[in-house]
């Protein structure tokens, strides 16, 4: 199975549509998610909430039979592909304030309460934009929230593969992330979207192919 997550920054082209078909997931998790995204032979979920206007937090889409679930979060979208429950997700980061969905005086408080409200939904899949390099320097988010991510990641048996995938800024290790069950074996690729006139976004986009038992 080929999973891929990537932070479209509420942007949708052309471009963004053949870039992301070159890609050719099998379950794509997206994050800042323009309302204009459509992926011919993919069908999608995203989430009620928008974090701005024409633009959704985030969403799914599998080119396999995909059953919608309720947003664990305000911030996440879910649902049920190949039996898998499938999480795609934004967390907090430093200045992200107080506003809804985040619950909490500060990034950690903020961070624990998304992780533990997700992590009672019980993801088999999980990944997206988390605000958190998970080995190294922390520069979006915090350590302590890191520490809690990486503890409910473990409760739930799963593994990010994208642990030491690197970053678009050089010295940095990534903040999206793709996490399988611990017993799934996955080799992850990172694809820059960067055209002649400027980059389809600031991220890179990464991909896990996953050998599933």
């Amino acid at each position: 199975m080929r999973i891929g997550t990537w932070n479209l920054a509420g942007r949708w082209s052309n471009d963004h549509r053949g870039f992301l078909e070159e890609l050719q997931c099998d379950v794509l998790l997206l994050t800042e998610v323009s309302d204009r995204v459509e992926l011919p032979g993919m069908v999608g979920h995203v989430t009620r909430a928008q974090m701005a206007r024409r633009r959704y937090w985030a969403g799914i889409w599998s080119r396999h039979p995909l059953t919608p679930l309720a947003d664990p979060y305000g911030a996440s979208a879910m649902a049920e592909v190949l039996g898998q429950r499938v999480c795609s997700s934004i967390l907090p980061w430093k200045s992200c304030g107080s506003r809804e969905p985040w619950v909490g005086t500060n990034t950690v408080e903020r961070t624990i309460n998304a992780v533990d409200v997700i992590a009672a939904a019980a993801p088999t899949v999980w990944g997206g934009d988390w605000n958190h390099a998970l080995e190294g320097r922390e520069y979006a988010s915090s350590k302590a929230g890191r520490d809690h991510l990486l503890k409910s990641l473990a409760e739930l048996g799963l593994s990010a593969a994208t642990t030491d995938a690197r970053h678009q800024i050089d010295g940095l290790l990534s903040i999206d992330h793709i996490a399988v069950p611990t017993g799934w074996s996955a080799r992850v690729e990172h694809h820059s979207a960067l055209l002649a006139e400027g980059r389809l976004s600031d991220h890179y986009a990464y991909v896990a192919e996953a050998d599933t038992p």
